[in-house]
Order: C-alpha cells, then structure tokens, then sequence
C-alpha cells in the first residue's frame, strides 16, 4: 500500500450494493457470539433470578414491587428500554399466579407513565416472547418487554442488524428513570391519577 493510497469506506465497497449506508459496531459481536449470553436459565441462576440481589444502580433496576420488578434491558432497543419481571422463576404468562399478573401490569402501566415524563416518546412497543421459537433470549423467566418509540427511529439498524445506537449510558437512564417513578402507595405526578394506596 503506498502513500497516496486511500481507504475505501465499508458502505462504498462494490460488494455492498444494497444501497444502504452501514455504521460498523463491532462491539456487539460480543453479545451476538454468545459471550452475554446465558448458559443456565435454571431457577436461581438465570440472570431474572440474579438481579433482584444486587444494588439498584449494579443491576439496572428502575424499581422493585412486592411480586415483580422494573429493570433496564442491557442491550435495549431504544433508549429507555424496560421490562418487568416477576420473581418467580416462571416461564409462562399463564402460569403467573392473580398477584403477579396485576403487579407486571401495574408495573408496566407505571413505567409508560414514567419514560413519558422523562423522556417523551411517540408511542410504546410493549411485548412477551413466550419461548425461544418466539424470540425470548431468556425462555425460562418471563419477562415483559416496555419500549419507547420515536417517530423516524425505526432504520437500518434494528430492522437489519438488531442493533440499536443509544446515546444515553444505561446507569444515567436508570437514574433518571428511578428519580422520577413514584414512591409505593403515592399519587404518580406524571399520570394525575393515584398508583395506589387509598386514594
């Protein structure tokens, strides 16, 4: 290669004909090789059952509820990318018990409410995958799946790659997140109508 030689862009290549601008994260390839992923989805060892035990702010968590809890995605889809989890070692939405129905959907009710104070999205994206045929990384611990929209956010990247560029780190989401979910039996400021308690 000599002096005057330039380095062709990996979207101009004329293997790429596609059409479409590429941005290269080669970083994901750690999670998309497996290296993240879990090994064992038993109850107690998934990562579900694991991260209750540790600090808010170590595991991502925005809040805990007495049968469920919110926690941000590690590689979200968007920025804001929730889901909440019961306890339990459940795999399926039918097998969660009165309780815990109630609290995932309160919970997630709640999280909408939040991310639009915090962050105004467009709309919700809001899902189980029940099985891995069906997409769930983690099958054996049911997990509900809270993501903000954007008009225009939907390119190449998700639709294509499944990657998503997120300008925001996950512990500073997490913070503002938790900072503005309302305390356990207080009114919600963002909704103007109780989440609980008495009222």
């Amino acid at each position: 290669m000599d002096g005057d030689a330039t380095v062709e862009p990996p979207g101009d290549h004329p293997r790429f004909d596609d059409g479409l601008e590429r941005l290269w994260t080669p970083h994901r390839m750690v999670y998309v090789g497996g290296q993240d992923k879990p090994t064992d989805d038993t109850a107690g060892q998934c990562p579900f059952c694991r991260i209750p035990s540790r600090s808010d702010e170590d595991g991502l968590i925005v809040a805990r509820g007495e049968a469920a809890y919110a926690v941000l995605n590690l590689y979200p889809y968007n920025p804001g990318h929730l889901m909440v989890v019961p306890y339990r070692h459940v795999s399926a939405y039918t097998d969660l018990t009165e309780a815990e129905t109630a609290e995932v959907a309160g919970l997630t009710q709640t999280a909408m409410r939040v991310v639009r104070a915090v962050s105004g999205p467009d709309g919700f994206n809001l899902g189980m995958n029940q099985g891995a045929v069906a997409g769930a990384g983690i099958a054996a611990h049911l997990h509900q799946h809270v993501v903000p929209r954007w008009t225009g956010d939907a390119n190449f990247l998700p639709v294509v790659a499944h990657t998503k560029a997120v300008p925001e780190l996950l512990a500073d989401t997490r913070a503002k997140l938790a900072a503005a979910w309302p305390a356990a039996g207080h009114d919600d400021p963002t909704a103007g109508t109780p989440t609980g308690g008495d009222a």
